[in-house]
């Protein structure tokens, strides 16, 4: 007695089969009116309705005045200062709060505004560098840095600024750091303790030595 015969399918023709059935549920998804719903993938989770951004009411006071904001929570103190408020002298550098191109002083303190949400300043106090001085009356500071040439390309230049105002106002404040021999002491602003308290201020121009000495002068003026 014969075997039944058994019908066995080709690689080939399979992958003709499948081509021709893809083929098919596309030209009828093509042909679908305009404005004809999608029919939802499956899984697919509805989402309508559901991405309202959340937005916050805030007031900065910026460079002594005073700014009322609304803004995504999300939004950083640096994108408040550049997208919204138009101060592009703080500069973004690598957005992840490691090169200090971004640094402002927020309630006294040098910060790096790329790593702080700007909803967590609401009422606050900020300087940035256009609040330090203009070019028709320049911060100490910023003369200094002229002078000694603290800078090439100038990136870096307005965080270094800010920061290095901040640094000599540490210092009066007895505010130690990790290269103080005694943090019961009055730190000293020598060079070691410059290079300590700038370091995360990053110059790609090299130009540190001459930032050292600005801020040299200046704090010896204030001294």
């Amino acid at each position: 007695m014969d075997s039944p015969t058994t019908h066995m399918i080709s690689r080939r023709d399979a992958l003709i089969a499948s081509a021709a059935a893809a083929a098919a549920v596309s030209s009828s998804v093509s042909a679908a009116p305009a404005g004809a719903a999608t029919p939802a993938m499956p899984g697919a989770a509805a989402q309508a309705g559901a991405g309202d951004t959340p937005r916050a009411k805030l007031s900065l006071n910026v460079n002594g005045k005073v700014h009322a904001l609304e803004l995504d929570t999300r939004t950083t103190l640096l994108d408040a200062l550049r997208e919204h408020l138009h101060l592009t002298g703080t500069k973004k550098g690598c957005d992840h709060g490691q090169c200090g191109a971004c640094t402002v002083i927020a309630d006294g303190r040098r910060i790096n505004s790329c790593l702080t949400l700007a909803v967590m300043h609401d009422g606050g106090q900020v300087t940035t560098i256009e609040g330090l001085g203009t070019p028709q009356s320049m911060h100490p500071m910023q003369t200094a840095f002229v002078k000694h040439d603290g800078y090439q390309c100038g990136y870096c230049t307005p965080g270094q600024i800010c920061s290095a105002v901040a640094v000599i106002d540490e210092v009066k404040r007895g505010v130690p750091s990790h290269v103080s021999a005694d943090l019961n002491a009055q730190p000293m602003l020598s060079a070691e303790e410059l290079r300590e308290r700038m370091s995360g201020n990053i110059c790609r121009c090299g130009a540190y030595s001459n930032i050292v000495d600005a801020i040299t002068e200046v704090a010896g003026s204030r001294a």
